[in-house]
């Protein structure tokens, strides 16, 4: 089962909630789920384990996250990398690789590798170590599925992530800037997959996959609906995204053999139409107590949402919504990555 990226270099486009929901919807439906927190921000550790518990964690002498396990590699140490140890949630089913600040120091690294691997071959085998980090994990924890949240930037860190999945989602919402990022990830992506080929070779003790990842889609969020659709503003903007999904992203993903096949799975996407897999509206304030009480918002229990009489009525309402979006999300993750 795959390791699933989910990338653009936009801010500000829920990678990190989705990230946190989709694991855990695929943990109810039982697969066995690792999420990673790759960005040095480390949004998606804070959101699972809070403060106080990352705190104890990281002082703990026990303390494996995602820089520990690269760190022998990055200061030169024998032994190479060190197997990862992700850390249970309160979910039986969802795990979790918790990120480090000092990642981004490492990207220098990796920045240095991708350019000068050809006359020092001491950082050859650099950029593919993350690989090795999380498809070990994967065989040795026996996941189905490894779900990566990354930083909004096109560095070395995230070239190396992104090369190292199986499948790509690109997060969208519905505005200009959006649409822009998607004509940038036409150039971007092409210019990855060439100049990280050179980190495919076999004779690597850590090599990138042989074959690039493959785009199963976007997902469009935090627009206002109205009538259950989204609002004619943000509706305006979800199908000029779509539209350069289609006509920019695609044809360039086609050449470069980076894009799933869709043959007898349109019902998959929304509409029928690929490549838009969801669309999920904007629950701010379900998402507000959902990181308050470090619960998913289909988890939240009537006193987490913390209202009552209509407000209470209205807000479980769009609860089960959000609860019915991630489910046929889910099993439209499940069905894009069958083999």
């Amino acid at each position: 089962m795959p390791i699933l990226s989910l990338f653009n270099h936009k801010g500000g486009v829920s990678k990190t909630t989705t990230t946190y929901h989709l694991g855990w919807m695929l943990a109810n439906k039982g697969y066995k789920t690792l999420i990673v927190d790759t960005d040095p921000q480390c949004n998606l550790t804070s959101l699972i384990i809070g403060d106080d518990e990352a705190e104890d964690f990281y002082s703990g002498k026990g303390c494996i996250d995602i820089y520990s396990c690269i760190e022998p590699l990055e200061k030169g140490m024998l032994g190479g990398v060190k197997k990862a140890n992700p850390i249970p949630t309160k979910n039986p089913n969802l795990f979790l690789l918790c990120g480090n600040l000092k990642l981004s120091g490492f990207e220098n690294q990796l920045a240095f590798a991708l350019t000068a691997s050809e006359g020092i071959p001491a950082v050859r085998n650099m950029p593919g170590s993350l690989s090795e980090v999380l498809r070990a994990a994967k065989k040795d924890n026996e996941f189905d599925y490894v779900l990566i949240d990354m930083s909004p930037s096109v560095g070395a860190l995230n070239q190396c992530l992104f090369m190292s999945s199986d499948y790509f989602l690109v997060p969208t919402t519905p505005d200009f800037f959006c649409k822009q990022a998607i004509k940038s990830l036409s150039e971007v992506i092409p210019s990855w997959n060439n100049t990280i080929n050179p980190f495919r070779k076999d004779g690597l003790a850590y090599a990138i996959p042989g074959e690039p990842p493959k785009f199963i889609g976007f997902l469009s969020q935090k627009y206002r609906p109205r009538s259950n659709a989204p609002a004619k503003s943000f509706q305006k903007w979800i199908d000029i995204i779509h539209s350069s999904v289609n006509e920019e992203l695609v044809p360039v993903l086609v050449k470069e053999n980076m894009i799933v096949n869709t043959q007898g799975k349109e019902y998959l996407f929304e509409n029928g139409e690929p490549y838009n897999i969801v669309n999920i509206s904007d629950f701010n304030s379900l998402i507000a107590q959902s990181q308050k009480h470090k619960t998913p918002v289909f988890e939240l229990k009537d006193a987490e949402i913390e209202q009552s009489g209509k407000i209470l009525v209205n807000m479980k309402k769009s609860q089960r919504d959000f609860l019915n979006v991630f489910d046929e999300f889910a099993d439209n993750i499940v069905g894009l990555t069958k083999s």
